[in-house]
């Protein structure tokens, strides 16, 4: 159990669909310290998908190289520590700081003999919101009622994209969010741009006034140049060139997100958006959709459960497929069923 006044420090350094992941942990934590206060260090460039979060008391950013000199002098600040991941440095800084660590079972025994838990991966593949849950399993929280992804957009940023979409983006509705590619390192995750371009089209030919929000990273806006110039009246971009947390308040304004496996899907996981995912067999949707998501069309590799390997192509998923889900999404939209 956990004292309701513990100072309690999370740590967890990684890419941004990693560390939204943990935030119904984080939540089930604050909440079973009311009288405590909940700090946080994230990795300095993904933090900012933390921002803003009523269940956060303290941000701050830590990498693997800075925490090798923190936590030197003075004695412990926080009654408990909870470390994301298997980076030593982290965990001596944890450990140097705190009267208890809790971690994942780590590779160096010695370290493990000095966690006041040391928890196991689990023997099967399980949801990674529950997978980091388990983190907390020793404090009798791995099981809260809340397992939603949580994302803060505060008033200045929505009106901000506001300002933005109505400069940018021609009037007319449903507006759709592209989100086309995933990261370089994982580029077998991304659905073929001519399949997104052919499903531009279809949801045109029964939603005439549609627009589509082209989203990510600069690459992602060299991939997007085809579907600009297909679509040049009914498409604008934002890849490439807003900030994470600009790009992100454009998407709470979005009617439909459709998106590969990558960290804004996680994003639009965590706004509650109508939205369509795609994933990859090797990283199965299942283990990685928003859990408790009013309006989420999952769709899987075909191969899913059967290949665990990065060679299947996504262009095994139909257009069709994507269609069907969208156009189920938007007909709710038109009922009256937005979440």
């Amino acid at each position: 159990m956990i004292k309701p006044d513990a100072q309690v420090l999370v740590i967890v350094v990684a890419r941004i669909g990693d560390t939204l992941l943990v935030t119904p942990a984080l939540r089930a934590l604050r909440e079973a310290i009311p009288q405590g206060k909940l700090t946080v260090l994230a990795h300095p460039k993904r933090l900012e998908v933390l921002q803003h979060l009523p269940f956060i008391d303290t941000l701050a950013g830590i990498t693997k190289t800075s925490a090798t000199t923190r936590g030197w002098i003075g004695k412990s600040r926080f009654d408990l520590a909870l470390v994301y991941g298997h980076d030593a440095a982290l965990l001596r800084y944890a450990l140097r700081e705190s009267d208890s660590v809790i971690a994942f079972k780590q590779r160096d025994k010695a370290l493990n003999g000095r966690l006041a838990h040391a928890v196991a991966d689990p023997e099967v593949p399980q949801h990674a919101v529950l997978h980091r849950l388990s983190l907390l399993a020793p404090l009798g929280l791995a099981s809260p009622p809340d397992l939603r992804l949580a994302y803060g957009v505060t008033d200045a940023e929505r009106a901000e994209a506001r300002l933005w979409l109505g400069a940018h983006v021609p009037a007319g509705r449903p507006l759709i969010g592209l989100q086309i590619a995933s990261f370089p390192t994982k580029a077998h995750r991304d659905w073929p741009v001519s399949s997104f371009q052919e499903l531009m089209g279809c949801v045109l030919a029964t939603h005439t006034q549609a627009q589509f929000l082209l989203l990510g990273d600069k690459a992602a806006a060299e991939k997007a140049e085809p579907l600009l110039a297909a679509c040049p009246n009914h498409a604008a971009l934002a890849a490439g060139r807003m900030s994470l947390r600009r790009s992100a308040a454009l998407m709470a304004e979005l009617d439909l997100y459709i998106g590969v496996d990558t960290g804004p899907t996680h994003i639009a996981g965590a706004l509650g958006m109508p939205m369509v995912a795609l994933y990859h067999s090797a990283y199965p949707g299942r283990n990685l959709v928003p859990l408790q998501h009013p309006a989420c069309f999952m769709i899987e590799h075909p191969l899913t459960g059967k290949s665990a390997d990065t060679t299947p192509s996504m262009a095994d998923i139909t257009v069709a497929a994507v269609l069907q889900a969208a156009q189920d999404l938007l007909a709710g939209l038109k009922a009256g069923k937005r979440p």
